[in-house]
Order: C-alpha cells, then structure tokens, then sequence
C-alpha cells in the first residue's frame, strides 16, 4: 500500500501544478457549506458551559470527518480496478501548491503594478487577519508566512498522509485542516466550539510541520533556518510557527510581529532574523516552498521505485 501510494505522489503533483485548483465545483467548497450546516445545527445556545461547547464541536468534527473518509475507502474496495486512478485524484484534490503560489505571485504584481489597496485585497485571500489597515511591509510579511505555513497545511502533510493511510489519510487530514481554518479561532464563537478542530490539526501536523520546516533548512539558508528553529522550539511553539520560523531563517529575513485579528491586536514573536522581507522575497519564499514540494516528492518517487526494484 505504501508502496504504492509513493508512486502515485508525483503524478498527482504534476497534475496540481500544470492544473492548479479546479475552477468550479472543488470538494473543498461544498465541505465547507456542509460545514457551515453542521455548525448551525449543532452550535447550540449561545450560553452554555465550555465542556458542552466543547462535546458539540467534537461531535461536528467527527460526523463531518468519519463517514466522508469511510466512503471514500468504500468505493477504493469497490472500483479495485480503478483504485489507483481515483486515489491519485483524490490526491491532487488536497493539495493546492499551485493555487498558493498563484495567490501570493498575484499580491506580489499588485505591489508592483496595482498598489497598496489592491495587495491588501489579495492578500485578505490568503490570510485570516484583518488588512484594511496594512502597510506595503505588513502586506509583505503576510504573505510570505502564509506561502511558508501553507506549504505544510496545503501540500506536505496532505503527501505525509497520503503516504501513511493512502487517498482516505489524505482527504481525512485536509477536511480536518479546513476545520481548523473554519473554526480554529481563540475568539468568543470558536474558542470551545473549534477546539477538537484546532487540537486534532495539531495532532495530525505533528510530524508534516517538522518535515516541512527540515525543507526549507536543506533549500535555504540552513544555518539561519537552524537557528531561528532552535529559537521557536525553546519557545514551545506550534507547528505553523516553527514552520514560519524555519523558514524565515531559511530565508535570511524577519517575519512575525503584530497583526489584528477579529479587532484584537495580537502580538506574535519575531521570527527569523532581522532583516525585513521586500516583495521580491515573496517570490524567493515561492521558490523554496516548490524546491521542498519536489525535494520530498522525488525522495518518496526514489523510495518507492526502490522498493519495488
């Protein structure tokens, strides 16, 4: 099964970057509506005590998650034949490197041809803080820790899933993550109601963030990146900031700081070094983030082939 899944991991990579996101009708998208019913439906009322809260979240996550992945298996036992096919599909469905690439390269050619106005517009598509207030820096920043972080959320840990438990581990992980993004939020209506969201994204990044980050340390500047990694992990750091901070480092540039959320200034640390980022780096973070989607996809593509030799 692993063997199997390696092989299949290229494909699927070609495919999303020649293809990028479908344009109409993604599966995420119509999750995310079911999500959005889920929520209505089993929210509950508006006072009630966290561990309630809490049970209701759990039990959203758990009926959005577990009967999609089981019939996803269900039809791979079923259409045997074709199995193969429909896992690299599948695949290709959860990831979204060139979708991201294409979102920040357009925040980059606002910058420079458009403005502030329409870069801040771009780049509210890919971050989850307020930008109606951004600066060219902010907006800049922004970006690149969106491109580093997602580098992981969007294609490392959809390959590291894939590869463990095939196409269901990938479809599982990715639903799973866009929960976290839909409901992650330490504010007043997610803050018990998304926390089974947000703690299982933490469990199942687990291993991917690292992956991601020992990326970008062996494509950039490993011993910055190494530094700013050490510095993230005394900190006891989640997964997407030590991804930021590797590479960051790998990079030779500052991210972090403040940012606002939901009308609250939140005081993120400084990462990196203490170089601020200008737009061109945009596009370097776009380039290492392609390097270390290739580099472990041509590690698994040699593993499998060995495997089978």
């Amino acid at each position: 099964m692993l063997i199997e899944s390696a092989l299949l991991v290229a494909p699927a990579l070609l495919l999303d970057h020649w293809l990028g996101e479908p344009r109409h009708w993604h599966p995420l998208v119509g999750f995310g509506r079911l999500a959005a019913f889920a929520e209505q439906m089993l929210y509950g009322p508006t006072q009630e005590l966290p561990w309630r809260r809490r049970l209701r979240g759990l039990l959203a996550v758990l009926l959005l998650l577990l009967p999609l992945t089981a019939i996803l298996g269900l039809l791979l036992h079923l259409l045997a034949d074709w199995s193969g096919l429909l896992e690299m599909v599948v695949l290709y469905l959860t990831v979204a490197g060139r979708s991201l690439q294409q979102h920040s390269t357009a925040v980059y050619q606002a910058l420079q041809q458009q403005g502030l106005e329409a870069a801040r517009q771009r780049v509210g598509w890919l971050v989850s803080r307020e930008t109606a207030a951004m600066d060219p820096q902010a907006v800049i920043g922004a970006t690149i820790e969106s491109v580093l972080e997602n580098g992981c959320d969007a294609v490392v840990a959809a390959l590291f899933w894939f590869l463990c438990l095939g196409a269901p581990g990938a479809l599982f992980y990715r639903l799973a993550n866009t929960l976290d993004a839909t409901w992650g939020y330490r504010n007043e209506r997610y803050r018990y109601f998304g926390w089974a969201a947000a703690r299982l994204d933490d469990l199942l990044n687990l291993l991917p963030a690292r992956l991601t980050a020992l990326g970008y340390l062996l494509l950039g500047n490993t011993r910055l990146g190494w530094q700013s990694w050490r510095r993230c992990q005394v900190r006891k750091s989640p997964n997407s900031t030590l991804v930021m901070a590797a590479g960051a480092g790998a990079l030779n540039r500052q991210l972090g700081g403040p940012a606002i959320y939901h009308g609250q200034i939140v005081h993120n640390p400084l990462l990196g070094t203490g170089i601020l980022p200008a737009d061109v780096d945009i596009l370097r973070a776009n380039r290492l983030l392609q390097r270390t989607i290739w580099l472990w996809a041509l590690l698994t593509l040699l593993w499998g082939g060995w495997q089978l030799a």
